[in-house]
């Protein structure tokens, strides 16, 4: 075991030294080269390390360079060193993170992350949380509390009755909301296509003025940092409108939310913290490994009432039980990793890389601009959408920087624009891996528009 995990960890460490000088999509014929691990799954047992050769050299040239300097694609972050580290010793350790008496490390370690956390990102410090996946399930614990909560209120026990005749609760989103929140309705059984869809500006921003009347089983989602243009619907007024009138109020905050820890930025959060959950997705802007999500919840009982089980033989304390929080039973210990990227970071470690992710993309902005290119959004924290001409020229640029591999962005559509999405969120960039990047943007943008 020792030599195995020794070969691995200087495989790893390979990986990760290489990670600069290599295209950032893998080339086709590493991709094709995949067919080599499959087959017949072989009759006899093989040695440990010839498998692990095996899926180092076929699987580790078809990877996506996600953990560089030069991947703007899908808000991802990349792995800080010490939340890798800590990943190697979780995976050593094999917790199950269910109960505390499964892993008293993990949940000890979960107690210390949310008070880390609520204070971190301005929260209410008797707020719960539940570590999940990511944002999706972020979303669904956090919108299972609203649910629970609002029916408890008419008289209802959605746990124990479902949601079969049930009093009807209305959901109101903004024309910006996240893909990953109608999935989560969906799976909470109120429906993708029966909220009530509030008009954005031209920044993506929810437009308040249009809010309905709200009462006592409304649930309003709001965003803290809209996926193409990283902007805030306006917290502070919904949440005021919604604390009126008995409403609740959920922020998906993915990535934006850590906006907190900036003075520059937190602004942009005024009035968030007045909302009742939140979804903070933490393999994007803390960087660390996938995958990693938190549910926060203002009032601890509503979560732990829509996510509690009990059996016989599942043993509990009167302390903090992890599994009343989450969706799951079994589950990995997340916390061990986030435990270690914050600690590693500290306060101003981590206000510094959000603040230079954010300078980043205003040096993209500015060196695309003064090239011809045109920024359609107002650069206010890490996103930024270009256009390079008309729909069909945009999209082949954007085919052309995939198949160049200096760095990786996606395409999306806004408000009428067929646009390149750029997201600085990885620790690992620099201000020349964003000059060399915009370089190559603004090289394939001239040969396509020459050609």
């Amino acid at each position: 075991m020792k030599d195995l995990l020794t070969e691995t960890a200087a495989r790893a460490a390979r990986y990760i030294n290489q990670i600069g000088s290599r295209p950032v999509a893998p080339p086709p014929e590493a991709i094709a080269a995949l067919q080599a691990l499959g087959g017949a799954l072989p009759q006899t047992a093989s040695d440990p390390a010839e498998t692990m050769r095996l899926l180092d050299d076929i699987g580790s040239p078809a990877t996506v360079a996600t953990t560089g300097g030069r991947y703007f694609g899908f808000v991802t972050g990349a792995t800080l060193p010490a939340a890798l580290a800590a990943n190697w010793l979780a995976g050593a350790w094999d917790q199950n993170a269910a109960m505390r008496v499964m892993s008293p490390t993990s949940a000890a370690l979960e107690e210390i992350v949310r008070t880390w956390l609520v204070d971190l990102l301005c929260l209410p410090s008797s707020s719960e949380a539940g570590f999940v996946t990511g944002t999706t399930m972020s979303n669904f614990s956090a919108l299972a509390a609203a649910r629970s909560a609002l029916l408890q209120r008419a008289g209802w026990n959605v746990e124990e009755d479902g949601m079969f005749g049930a009093p009807p609760i209305r959901v109101i989103v903004g024309e910006e909301v996240h893909v990953s929140l109608l999935k989560a309705l969906s799976m909470l059984g109120m429906g993708r296509s029966r909220v009530t869809t509030i008009p954005a500006d031209d920044q993506g921003r929810m437009r308040a003025d249009r809010l309905p009347e709200l009462d006592e089983r409304t649930i309003v989602c709001i965003q803290a940092g809209n996926v193409n243009t990283g902007t805030f619907d306006p917290a502070r007024e919904i949440c005021s409108r919604a604390r009126n009138a008995g409403a609740w109020v959920h922020v998906d905050g993915a990535f934006g939310l850590w906006a907190a820890v900036s003075p520059k930025y937190a602004p942009l959060l005024d009035g968030a913290g007045e909302a009742d959950s939140w979804a903070i997705d933490c393999h994007k802007w803390l960087n660390v490994p996938y995958d990693s999500g938190i549910a926060v919840v203002r009032e601890p009982e509503h979560l732990r009432r829509a996510m509690t089980v009990t059996a016989p033989y599942l043993q509990s304390s009167n302390l903090r039980e992890p599994w009343h929080y989450t969706p799951e039973a079994s589950r990995r210990a997340r916390a061990i990793e986030l435990w270690a990227a914050m600690r590693s970071l500290g306060r101003d470690g981590l206000r510094e890389m959000i603040e230079r992710n954010c300078r980043q993309a205003r040096l993209f902005a500015d060196r695309l601009r003064h090239a011809g290119c045109e920024v359609l959004n107002d650069v206010v924290l890490n996103q930024l959408l270009v256009s390079f001409g008309r729909a069909d020229q945009t999209r082949r640029v954007i085919a052309k920087i995939q198949e160049d591999g200096t760095c990786w962005c996606g395409g999306t559509q806004w408000q009428g624009h067929t646009a390149m999405r750029i997201s600085v969120s990885s620790w690992a960039t620099t201000d020349e891996d964003v000059e060399r990047s915009a370089a190559a943007m603004i090289r394939i943008a001239r040969a396509v528009k020459a050609g």
